[in-house]
This record gives C-alpha cells, structure tokens and sequence, in this order.
C-alpha cells in the first residue's frame, strides 16, 4: 500500500520475525469497500482504508496490477463512497465524507478546521483533474453521461459533469426526496418524495420543467424502475402503520404490491401483490440492491418472503403468479443484473447457512448456478473482460478483492498490497455450534477454541454477541468493517487463551422471517435476553471453561445485550465490555421516531423500560468497561451518560473510554485500535482477580 511497506517486509524477513497475533496486526489490514467495474469491463475500482487513510484503487484485466489514484493521507474519519465509472470509462466518480447528525453536523472526528463536506468529486482514471462537482450526496449519472443528478438538503439538484462547483436545484418538492431513476433516453427523472406517513413517486421532465406524481395515494410507494423503452414506471406500495416502533417484531401485516404506471397517460394497474401472511410486509432491512428490477422488457425481480426466507421471484408486467428463482432453506441479500442482460447475478447463503456465496439464475427460471465455492465468504461480485470479481474473506484471511474462476475458485489480486504481518498462520478457524436458549430454542453460533489447549485446563471465556439487530456474524471475516473488527478481536481474545463464543442471537439475519421476527424480541420483551444466559450455562457446563470467569462483550445492540447479561446475571457473567450500548428502549426509539412520546403510550413505553438494561441496574455488581463516541447517530450518548449515573449510585465498577466527535461505526482507526486494546486489557485484569 505505502512503499514504506516494501521496506518494512524485507526488515521483517532478515530479522526472522514472525507475525503476531496482536490487534494492530489484525486491524492493521486495508479493508476493500466499493468495488466496481467499468462499463467496458476492463478495468475495476475500488477503496482501501488502510489504518484509516482513504484511497481509491485501479487495476487493469487481466492481470489487475493496483495503482492509487487518490493521495489522502491521514486517519481523519472522511469516508470514500458512491465510486463508479463515467460512460465512455474515463473518469471517476466519487463521494468524500459522512452525512450529517440531526443537529446537521457532519461527522469530524479530528476537529479538521474550519470544517468538513460531503461532497461528490471526479477525476481521471490515470489520478489527474481531480475536481468538486458540488456538495452533495447519491449521484446518478445520466444516461449520455453529461449530468449528475444528486441530493442536497432533501431535494434533487443537478450538476454538470464538465461543470464543476456549478451545481443548482432541479425543482423543489415537499417532504424529502430520495432514490431517483434516469429515463432511459435521459429526458426524465423519477423519484420518491417521503412525506412521514406517506410517500409518492414522482416524475420530473426536463422539457417542460414540470413533476407528476404517480397514481398517489395515503400509502407508501417506493423502489421506482424503468421499463427498457421509457413508457412505464414499475413500484413498489406498501401501507403506512399507525403508531408503528421499531425493535418490535413485524410477521405480518397488509399485503404490499407492484404498481405499474404509463407515464403518458398516467394510467395505473397493479401487477402483482403478496398474500396475506408470511410475506406480506416488504422487508427492507436486508441490503437487496434495488428491491425491484425490471428485466428483457417483459419481467419484473423482487424479494418476497413467501416462504418464510427472503428469495428472489420473477412475474410478468401483464400480471399473472410470481416465479419462485432462489429455492432453498437461506436467504437472498442482494442482486443485479448481469452484464449481458440475460441472468442475475445474487449473494446467498443457501446451502452454506453462515458464510456467502455468489449465483447466478434466469430471471425466467431454471436451477441457479453457483458461481463462487470453497469456505470464504464472497460478495460484491462485478464481471469484467477477464471474468467475475469480487471481496473475499475467509476463517483466517481478511477482506480481499479476488478474481473468480471458471471452476469458482479465487485467487487474491494485489497482493503484493497485503501486509506480511497478518498472522493466518496463528488465527483460529471457528466451528459452528447450537447453544440452547433458556425457553429452549436452538440458537446458531460460532465457537473460537485456542490452539494448544490441554485437556483440563480451566479457562476464561468470552461471549460475543453482534449488533443490530439485523446481522448475522459468518464463519470468517466479516464483509462489513464494523463486523470485520469485531472477529478480529475474538480472534485475538482466542490467541491469548480464551474460549471465545459468536452468538447469532434471535432477531438476527440468516436464518429466516421467524427468527428474525423473534416473538417478544428487543423493547416488546427482550426474549434475546434468553439467548444471552444460555449461551453462559453452555459455557459454564464446559469441562475446559472456568465458570467464574465468563465475560461479555459486544457493540450497539450487542452492548445491549452485554448490559442485559451484566444486569440480570452478575453471578454468571463476571465481567464485560460494553461499547455504545442500548440502555433504555424509550430513549433509543425516539432517536429513531422523533415524534415517539412514551407519555402518550404508556403500556408500550412500560414494556420497553421493562425490556431495558436500566430496569434490572439493582441486579448489576458486574464490572464494566463503556465505550462511546459523543457524536454517536446511532445510540445516543447520553445512553451511556445515564447508565454511568446509575453504576455510581450502586457502587458497581466500570471504567470508561470516551471518543469526543466520534461517530456510532467509529471513522477513525486509532480508535478501533485503542477500544480493542482497552477491551482486551480490562478482560485480562478482571479475570485475574477472580
């Protein structure tokens, strides 16, 4: 990555030094995000975060040689997003820095003066003619590539592409516009204006600067696409709910459908809708790129939960039954269109539950093929001139790009890129077990053992429980940067002894609509918390497991859960690390839905307190370490404000690391590095004094 690397690896070999399993080791990698091709298909892109310095990355087929065509150079929390590539393949576009708090404060982790922006640039692929187009986010290219439309402050502005900093407002329109589609021949815009407790699909036409508002109606329409000729406009409408909180389970409700207008005349029919039951609420809390696709002209792709999994189906534009594509026990998490317009390509994990793989299926049906295999995890799959690549990570290896073969084997492309201190050698692999759950429920997870125990032996152990709550944790390193820091530590914590449990806990991702929907899950009961005590008697019952020394440990949703066990548990759980972590429903869910008053719903409102950390604080003698960023958008700092207070007043132990600026998912890597290094040193104290 930095030439200093070269050095650094030949100092390394002539002195014989071996890589360590330490944390700096582990988080140390650059982690891919955005990978993308050209419209060509000969060349790819994507970002490194290497330490917390951005970069973009180029690499031609078919051999992918890495060159850097961004110079940024300090760990400052500016986040590269939204890359891609102009029409004609010859510039770059791209979104540098983070969206703003309620407050409208952009995320600034080192205090950069006067400020920072979040703003859309384009360069050249060869590094030269970097410029600002405007200040902005979600740019879509039109189709002769001459404009940029994006948003700013809740409307659609537009900028051209030879025009940079000379960006200006399309049109205006009440309530808050998002997820525009070009026309085909470019001469309009389609767009969803969120309105609270409705929303419209509109379209704008350049001609006559003018908007139409699509079949509206007191529901929620969403997901707008194209028809290839331009003459209808397909989406999705769902039914708002009243008074309708999150962290609550949804299993069913009134059924969502397909819409379809011509844009002509205005005319709408509906295409297709979902039966009542399993399915009828439209899920969009699993990433699908796109929750609605239309293909050849004459077929429309979604997701649709019909059988308790989220699946792709196919239906007709004229109506008619829904074509089941993706068959199995397992779940579809994203999809597009493949480059030669005739299949789909879609990440999964059926038939291989806690890891990732890449198919391909016909939008009209047929058995899907799989197109990636082994024991990694892949994902954000592009095609180019040379075949398919993609991100890859496995058991012992970090995040990666890697080109997939004709037999779906992978190979790491730049590798000279990846650092020769990563210890693969020393990592662990972990086995998939089931815990049982106090009410008896199996729960999935994940069990990290450390190499060299002995028969006997007695020792500490760890849970980890991820956040969310809709995520899964896979058998390998994660695909998500959070999630991926995450396994680094359990394998960390592994290195230095410990038996170290992953809980995929119920109200997760991976395993289907029941389990995500889990009856009385998060402020409507906590049933999660079950999960939590039986993955500690599992681990107590363990010969090679001391049962005094039982730690806990997770973030967002995951500290939730830490704090839970810690409350309600203290003769079980010795110890835990507790990182921005939910301690009262009702202080959280209005973060969410500002307009949430618990006064006025006070057999809820008394539910999710009783759901809460805070309840049960009269139970917690457990120590506890809390970790927290002040600019948190997530889960409100004073959550963990509040719970210091209550600690105190009980005379309960806990230290505390505070990021001022900080952000939920933290931007800066010293930070990561230092939260893991205070969670593993307050481990190892604690369990010394028992």
């Amino acid at each position: 990555m930095k030439r200093i690397y070269t050095l650094a690896f030949a100092l390394i070999a002539a002195m014989g030094i071996q890589a360590q399993v330490t944390i700096d080791n582990l988080l140390n990698v650059p982690f891919p995000t955005a990978l993308t091709s050209s419209p060509d298909g000969k060349r790819i892109a994507w970002v490194f975060n290497d330490q917390g310095v951005r970069n973009i990355y180029i690499a031609d087929a078919p051999e992918f040689p890495p060159r850097k065509i961004t110079n940024y150079n300090q760990d400052d929390g500016q986040e590269i997003s939204s890359v891609r590539f102009t029409h004609d393949n010859s510039r770059i576009i791209f979104i540098r820095g983070g969206a703003p708090n309620s407050a409208g404060e952009l995320p600034n982790p080192i205090a950069v003066q006067p400020n920072v922006e979040r703003a859309i640039w384009i360069m050249n692929t060869d590094g030269s003619n970097l410029k600002k187009l405007a200040t902005g986010f979600y740019p879509k290219l039109s189709p002769d590539g001459k404009s940029i439309a994006y948003l700013n402050a809740g409307q659609v502005w537009l900028v051209k592409t030879d025009s940079a900093g000379k960006g200006k407002k399309l049109f205006h329109s009440r309530g808050s516009q998002n997820n525009m589609r070009w026309s085909p021949d470019g001469g309009r815009l389609a767009f969803v204006s969120s309105r609270n407790d409705h929303a419209f699909v509109g379209v704008y036409e350049f001609s006559s600067s003018t908007i139409q508002f699509l079949d509206p109606s007191v529901d929620r329409d969403g997901n707008p696409v194209w028809s290839p000729d331009g003459k209808q406009i397909a989406f999705t409408r769902t039914s708002n709910v009243r008074n309708r909180l999150p962290f609550m389970p949804e299993r069913e409700g009134h059924p969502w459908s397909i819409r379809m207008t011509d844009v002509s005349t205005g005319k709408t029919k509906e295409v297709w809708a979902a039966s009542a039951g399993r399915g009828s609420v439209l899920h969009s809390g699993i990433p699908v790129v796109d929750n609605l696709l239309w293909w050849m002209g004459d077929r429309l792709i979604f997701p649709w939960e019909r059988d308790g999994w989220q699946h792709l189906y196919s239906v007709s534009v004229n109506g008619g039954e829904a074509l089941l594509l993706t068959p199995g026990d397992g779940e579809v998490e994203s999809v597009t269109v493949a480059r030669d317009g005739k299949s789909l390509l879609y990440i999964t994990n059926i038939g291989d539950i806690d890891r990732r793989h890449i198919y391909k299926v016909s939008p009209t049906g047929g058995k899907p093929q799989q197109l990636s295999v082994g024991d990694g995890i892949e994902y954000n799959p592009v095609e180019t001139s040379s075949g398919l690549v993609c991100l890859r990570t496995d058991a012992t290896t970090a995040a990666w790009p890697h080109a997939i073969s004709a037999n779906g084997q992978s190979k790491m492309i730049a590798v000279d890129l990846f650092p020769k201190t990563f210890p693969k050698k020393d990592l662990v692999t972990p086995q998939p077990i089931m815990v049982t759950a106090t009410d008896g429920m199996k729960i999935p997870a994940q069990l990290f053992l450390p190499k060299g125990a002995k028969a006997g032996d007695k020792r500490p152990a760890v849970i980890f429980f991820h956040g969310g709550s809709r995520r899964q944790m896979v058998l390998g390193f994660h695909y998500s940067a959070y999630y991926h820091n995450a396994y680094a530590l359990n394998q960390y914590l592994a290195s230095q002894g410990y038996v170290v449990l992953s809980v995929n806990y119920r109200s997760g991702i991976g395993y289907g609509l029941e389990f995500r929907e889990a009856i009385d899950y998060g402020a409507t009961g906590a049933s999660e918390y079950r999960d939590v005590e039986g993955a500690g008697l599992y681990l107590a019952q363990r010969n090679d497991v001391d049962p005094k020394k039982i730690g806990l440990w997770g973030g967002s949703y995951g500290g939730y859960l830490t704090a839970l066990g810690l409350a309600r548990a203290s003769d079980l759980f010795s110890c835990g690390v507790d990182i921005h972590g939910v301690h009262d429903w009702n202080v959280v869910i209005r973060n969410f839905v500002p307009s949430y008053q618990s006064e006025k719903n006070q057999a809820f409102a008394r539910m999710a307190f009783e759901s809460s950390p805070l309840h049960f604080i009269k139970g917690w003698r457990s120590p506890v370490l809390l970790i927290h960023g002040d600019d948190d958008r997530n889960v409100p700092f004073s959550e963990t404000v509040s719970l210091a207070e209550s600690l105190r007043e009980q005379g309960v132990y806990f230290e505390q690391l505070i990021f001022p600026d900080e952000v939920h998912g933290f931007l800066l890597h010293k930070n990561w590095v230092d939260a893991y290094k205070a969670s593993a040193d307050f481990f190892k104290r604690m369990f010394e004094r028992k």
